[in-house]
């Protein structure tokens, strides 16, 4: 029936009389008369088409291979074509709610006169007289209210509203197609237990899609349409009893209207609901990748990419149903999760986090830690939740970060070899040293702090030659601090700001003597991503979680990598020569990945914090380990972390080891593939007065005490009372040793340099 027609009868019926006619257009509501003819220029001069803001859609977060793993939503609500809508679906919908629907021009003065006797007879409302035009016009009016009263008014049970909701379906009568209205009043209707639109319903109730609903699912979705919260099956068994009275009535309905068989209904009606209620979680607490989840939502949030202002970029991530592809790999992400897992408990006020970087590209994909996003009970700072990102920084809603120490010790060599140095090139260094000259910030004023003492590690009070490869397997501080004002410091804090060095609480980086011995607070991200630049020949890449969004109009964008040439080609090569004997060498020595890796220990002064920060051309990684009440306050001394006792934890004890337990099934796909040699014609040929008579006294103290059982035995002892973690290759199951190399450097920094 076109709206001409519709208008005509309308006059017609106004014929009866006022009240008749009053009651017509809104049958649940008394008024005054209203004559034939003001009826009918009322619905012939018709307003626009209502005006329909976008509807609210889920935003969803894919892994990289496409699986969901979090979403953000206002309304959970995923909008879909017509087509994809199960065929007895529609006509389920069109029985229930408007069997006319496709006769009419957006009134149903038949339907309204039926309803009108029905209402009256029972004393209530029985019978709906709104057409589905009108009822899609009710819920576009309601979605695009921008306030409360907006929506009251939209809402509103008098004779005002329903004249206008009759005016705008009329309109719409005009401006769409009956399946064009079909489907849009399938995408906005409410169907209960937080589902908007068809497909979010099907979700929810049967765990399937709008295209695959059978006939009794179609039937109990049509029947939820009408009493959305007294027939919410997750509420509970009354309203799920109320929801098959339902079901079974739009069951009947279609059998009246012939679009099935009487025997087909009754098959259907003898079942039971058979709901398969699948939750629908949203935000980043429900996810199954909490940290990662954050570090993404952080991301649109605080990027003007994603909007011009902050509320826009709210109302997108709620509201836009966005799907947005993330760098995510759920195998080492997987990876990264039980490693941390088995050596620290969430209990623990010892906490451990962990990302991972791909060279080249910057893409993370790994966020983990050791303990569980949320919220304690009573908000208690301590137990084995965190609301903090742990992996990451201040912006992407980590906590202020832990002291990477040693780690940094990397942009100093760096530094150093893009000077000229070679390797072999050394020099004889002090049992102490007082920083009290020759430092200089970028700014260039004089940082020298006479104040402090700095003592090397473990043991080697006394000094020594040593070159940048027996300073950088040994991490001594000494060495550090010389070869850091040999080059200059300034220069230094440049490498590390090429690499992406920034502070995890977003101030400006501590530019002070111990620059080299880590001073300043960071994220394993940040840490992953500079090191991923020498994995990667020199190319930093901005650490990248979004590879690519797609709008709610298919239309896609791609996120490409953030990078640059940050230093030479063949100095990343040989900065990868050095850090390689980490693991031969140095404190990494006995731990290995079983393919080419590199990496820096990191032990800080008084061990407040311990890193370790390693790499493959496939992957870099960075793991912390701190105290979560406070690094200062709290040091990791005698300390007992999962189910093992520290004397004290060092980058090789702790950190080292989970480092090697993620990275190994992280990699288990990936081919192994070994770093470019280096130029040994730029970095070849250098030479360290007394080195190699020091090497060599050293190695025969090492055969001397490990050729006999009790000076092996001598050597433990003294390296736990030291601290240094001997007791529990003493006595820690056989799996667990190797893990804690005899002799690693124990950092020491006394009255360090401030600022």
């Amino acid at each position: 029936m076109t709206v001409l027609r519709s208008v005509c009868v309308l006059g017609v019926a106004g014929a009866l009389g006022g009240v008749l006619t009053a009651a017509l257009v809104a049958p649940v509501v008394s008024g005054g008369g209203m004559a034939a003819m003001n009826v009918a220029n009322t619905f012939v001069d018709l307003p626009p088409a209502p005006r329909e803001e976008p509807l609210a859609q889920v935003t969803r977060l894919l892994d990289k291979d496409g699986r969901p793993f979090a979403q953000f939503y206002e309304a959970n609500r995923t909008a879909v074509p017509l087509g994809s809508v199960a065929p007895i679906m529609r006509k389920a919908i069109v029985a229930i709610e408007d069997a006319r629907f496709y006769e009419h021009g957006g009134l149903d003065v038949r339907g309204t006169l039926r309803a009108l006797l029905t209402n009256t007879q029972a004393g209530g409302i029985k019978q709906g007289g709104s057409s589905l035009t009108q009822q899609l016009v009710k819920n576009i009016l309601v979605e695009s209210a921008r306030s409360e009263a907006e929506r009251d008014k939209a809402r509103a049970p008098n004779l005002a509203r329903k004249i206008t909701e009759l005016r705008y379906a009329l309109a719409l009568e005009e401006k769409y197609r009956k399946d064009q209205i079909l489907e849009r009043y399938l995408n906005i209707a409410y169907f209960g237990a937080g589902a908007h639109g068809v497909e979010a319903a099907a979700r929810r109730f049967f765990s399937t899609s709008a295209s695959r609903l059978t006939l009794t699912q179609a039937a109990t979705l049509a029947g939820a349409v009408r009493m959305p919260y007294s027939t919410d099956p997750s509420l509970g068994r009354a309203q799920q009893a109320r929801l098959k009275l339902r079901r079974d009535l739009v069951l009947d309905r279609l059998a009246g209207l012939k679009q099935i068989t009487q025997q087909e209904a009754a098959a259907a009606k003898s079942a039971p609901l058979d709901l398969k209620l699948r939750p629908e979680p949203g935000g980043c607490e429900q996810s199954e990748y909490p940290f990662y989840c954050l570090y993404v939502q952080r991301e649109l949030l605080s990027n003007e990419v994603f909007g011009n202002t902050a509320a826009q970029r709210r109302a997108r991530l709620a509201r836009g149903g966005l799907t947005i592809r993330t760098s995510l790999d759920p195998i080492a992400q997987r990876a990264a999760e039980r490693a941390i897992q088995k050596n620290v408990d969430p209990e623990d006020t010892e906490v451990a986090a962990e990302a991972m970087v791909e060279p080249l590209t910057g893409r993370i994909r790994a966020m983990a830690a050791s303990k569980r996003f949320g919220r304690n009970r009573g908000n208690s700072k301590n137990g084995p939740k965190t609301t903090f990102n742990l992996a990451a920084d201040v912006a992407h809603g980590g906590g202020q970060g832990f002291q990477a120490g040693s780690t940094f010790k990397v942009f100093t060599l760096a530094t150093a070899l893009q000077q000229g140095w070679r390797f072999g090139d050394g020099f004889q260094t002090p049992g102490e040293l007082v920083p009290a000259q020759g430092y200089r910030n970028c700014a260039g004023r004089a940082v020298n702090d006479p104040d402090s003492r700095v003592l090397n590690a473990g043991g080697e009070g006394e000094g020594g030659p040593h070159s940048i490869e027996t300073g950088t397997w040994k991490s001594v501080n000494i060495f550090y601090m010389m070869l850091e004002r040999k080059v200059g410091l300034c220069n230094v804090v440049r490498t590390a700001k090429a690499l992406g060095v920034t502070r995890a609480d977003g101030g400006p980086l501590k530019e002070v003597p111990t620059f080299t011995l880590g001073v300043n607070e960071m994220d394993p991200v940040t840490v992953a991503a500079a090191f991923a630049a020498f994995a990667a020949r020199g190319v930093y890449c901005r650490p990248l979680a979004i590879q690519e969004i797609t709008g709610r109009d298919g239309r896609r964008t791609h996120v490409p990598p953030a990078c640059e040439q940050a230093i030479e080609r063949p100095v990343a090569d040989a900065v990868n020569h050095v850090l390689k004997g980490v693991f031969d060498k140095g404190t990494m020595h006995g731990q290995s990945i079983g393919r080419p890796a590199a990496g820096k220990t990191g032990t800080n002064n008084g061990y407040t914090s311990a890193w370790f920060a390693g790499y493959t051309p496939a992957l870099a990684a960075a793991v912390s380990v701190g105290d979560i009440r406070g690094s200062y306050r709290f040091p990791l001394q005698n300390v007992k972390i999962g189910d093992r006792y520290f004397g004290s934890v060092q980058g090789a004890s702790l950190p080292g080891p989970i480092w090697v337990e993620s990275m190994e099934p992280a990699l288990r796909r990936v081919e192994p593939r070994g770093f470019p040699g280096p130029d040994m014609s730029r970095f070849g040929g250098g030479h360290t007065p007394g080195l190699e008579k020091a090497l060599a006294e050293e190695e025969l103290r090492k055969r001397r005490q490990d050729g006999h059982p009790m000076g092996r035995r001598h050597r433990r002892l003294f390296e736990w009372l030291l601290g240094e973690g001997g007791l529990e290759q003493l006595l820690g199951p056989p799996g667990r040793r190797g893990h804690h190399h005899r002799g690693a450097p124990r950092e020491r920094i006394r009255r360090a340099a401030r600022g």
